[in-house]
């Protein structure tokens, strides 16, 4: 063995002791024949003085040692004197007096210092990051993510889950994103799909008498990506037999809080998850995924302006749309550039605009004046409007109103766009605070306008909520799924359901999404003939493992903890994944490819986030 302890581990407890040392220079400083190194490995960092004198055959390999040089080094541990401690360190009340030192491997010059918190572009540090996770920042991430992981995997094996692997290679489905296919050379234009999510295979394990299953598992999906989406992911899968909707919430919020205890430092969170319908949250707040840290939520003013001689509200309103809005606390002191840039934010939303309402002044609404009022709408709303409008909204003096005219899908959209960006811009959000939320009773279907069908919300086995089965013949938008997803923050960390388990229910469902009885055994026969041999009720959920670490580490990209990400165009910097294969590679798997006009074979990486 090279080391007899790893540099983080030694203490004062240690005086005395002669250890072998190795790892990477952290930094180095030279104070005239005395080389104090900081030298670091996983376990940490310790301090080590040369003194060339102690060790003169190595004074030239020691002249040249720089930072990120791999050593070896043996030596005493001594107490530091006083006024030299160091106590950002777990180490920092003693040192290593070198009596022998190897250099063991020397290093270019980085293209960025692993020892500084600085801004680096993201193409270097994707394109370098087997020396960004060198980084305190990263390597810290790596060992929460590992950590949070293995809390998961016990707390579910005490609870008697068991964790089972399935397969990667796989039946391309319909479900949703794009599939990763992977060509077969053993069955020639054949393809494997790589698993959106292991959905069939642990309803299945369900079939088979499991009843408790969970997997940390990889799931590649081919979609645009963004801050909270790669294409390879991964997520905590979890399935139970013989339970209900709130039986899987109460599991997982008890795992979520446990998770919270452990690791969520810094931060506080509601104990209890409140549970809010998918119509609730998108009527308050416009969106599925609420963030519920502060208020600003949407109100219905229509009433106030059905017979308005402002035009543009009142026949929105006969055209069968609603006029809904937020109020902005302290939102009178916002300039017009902010004030046009929640209308840019609206229509970039699909709003054709927004009309905003400043009351000046501080106290109760009941004596304003039109002096008061300023909007650029001020002129076509009678004062008595505004003041109605105020109370049904609690807006007092000082305070925004901001008013949206349009169907219930676009108003939802603008308005929960700029709800974040007043919260943002008003400094309303606590980000110290996790604030989670079970949103349920979501739709069953929603309607494809460019297939002209309609599409399962969730995935085609999630199970609709009894009394709503009526609506399945005559009127699918209105059967509400037994759907659950658990947001924290604005953002979904996770999301599942009670699931189908009979055959016949499972073929009614294929059928209205337009799949015929023949294309459904073909593609989910296996599926239906399982159902037919005492397939139990179930039920379950993934999380997004990324997400979810991220979300505890305070990242706001996923990127911050995976080892090894794609760039937003999906591309892997450090091998230069994906490239083109030989035509002998191509040919075992049958595969030709057209040609391009142009092969960009040498991407700029700068280009690639």
């Amino acid at each position: 063995m090279l080391k007899s302890h790893g540099c983080g581990e030694i203490r004062l407890s240690h005086v005395g002791q002669k250890v072998q040392l190795a790892g990477w220079v952290h930094r180095r400083r030279d104070h005239g024949g005395v080389i104090f190194i900081d030298l670091r490995d996983a376990s940490g960092r310790v301090q080590v003085v040369i003194r060339s004198e102690s060790i003169p055959d190595a004074t030239k390999s020691i002249a040249n040692i720089r930072d990120e040089y791999v050593l070896m080094v043996i030596g005493e541990v001594h107490e530091r004197l006083e006024g030299s401690r160091n106590d950002d360190l777990p180490t920092g009340d003693i040192e290593i007096k070198v009596e022998e030192v190897e250099v063991l491997n020397s290093s270019k010059t980085p293209p960025f210092p692993i020892n500084q918190d600085i801004t680096i572009t993201e193409s270097t540090r994707l394109h370098y990051r087997y020396l960004d996770l060198r980084r305190d920042r990263m390597t810290s991430n790596m060992r929460l993510r590992h950590k949070i992981i293995k809390h998961i995997r016990d707390f579910l094996d005490e609870r008697d889950f068991i964790e089972i692997e399935t397969p990667v290679l796989g039946l391309a489905t319909p479900e949703g994103a794009r599939d990763y296919l992977v060509p077969s050379r053993i069955h020639p234009s054949s393809f494997y799909a790589l698993p959106q999510s292991p959905q069939q295979w642990k309803q299945l394990l369900m079939v088979s008498g499991f009843e408790r299953y969970f997997q940390i598992v990889k799931c590649y999906r081919d979609e645009d990506l963004r801050a909270d989406r790669q294409p390879e992911f991964t997520q905590l899968d979890l399935e139970m037999s013989f339970v209900n909707e709130s039986d899987v919430m109460q599991l997982n919020e008890e795992l979520i809080i446990s998770l919270l205890e452990k690791y969520a430092f810094g931060y506080e969170w509601n104990t209890s998850f409140p549970q809010m319908t998918y119509a609730t949250a998108m009527e308050k707040y416009g969106t599925d995924r609420p963030d519920l840290r502060y208020g600003l939520e949407i109100n219905d003013y229509s009433d106030v302006f059905r017979n308005s001689e402002f035009k543009v509200f009142s026949s929105a309103i006969g055209n069968g749309a609603r006029i809904r809005g937020i109020v902005v606390p302290g939102g009178a002191t916002l300039a017009r550039k902010s004030l046009d840039s929640f209308i840019d934010i609206a229509r970039q939303a699909g709003a054709a605009g927004l009309v905003w309402i400043q009351i000046n002044g501080s106290g109760s609404v009941d004596d304003i004046s039109i002096d008061d009022i300023k909007s650029p709408a001020a002129k076509f709303l009678s004062l008595e409007e505004i003041i109605q409008l105020a109370n049904i909204a609690n807006a007092v003096r000082g305070d925004l109103i901001i008013l949206a005219a349009d169907m219930d899908l676009i108003t939802s959209r603008a308005l929960d766009a700029v709800r974040r960006d007043a919260a943002s811009k008003l400094e309303l959000i606590n980000s110290n605070r996790l604030d989670f939320v079970w949103i349920t009773e979501f739709p069953l279907f929603e309607w494809d306008e460019g297939e002209s069908r309609w599409s399962a919300t969730h995935h085609l086995f999630t199970a609709p909520i009894d009394e709503d089965k009526k609506y399945l013949d005559s009127d699918p938008s209105q059967v509400r799924s037994r759907a659950y997803d658990v947001v924290c923050n604005g953002q979904e960390i996770g999301g599942g359901s009670v699931r189908i388990h009979s055959r016949d229910d499972q073929l009614q469902i294929l059928h209205l999404l337009g799949i015929s009885t023949e294309d459904a055994q073909e593609k989910f026969g296996h599926m239906l003939d399982a159902f037919e041999f005492g397939a139990p009720p179930h039920g379950g959920i993934a999380w997004g493992m990324d997400r979810t670490v991220a979300l505890i580490a305070g990242e706001q990209d996923i990127r911050e903890v995976i080892a090894f990400p794609k760039t937003k165009s999906a591309v892997d910097l450090v091998t230069g994944a994906p490239a083109m294969v030989s035509e002998d590679q191509l040919s075992d798997v049958h595969i030709s490819v057209k040609p391009t006009d142009e092969v960009n074979s040498s991407r700029d990486i700068s280009e690639e986030i």
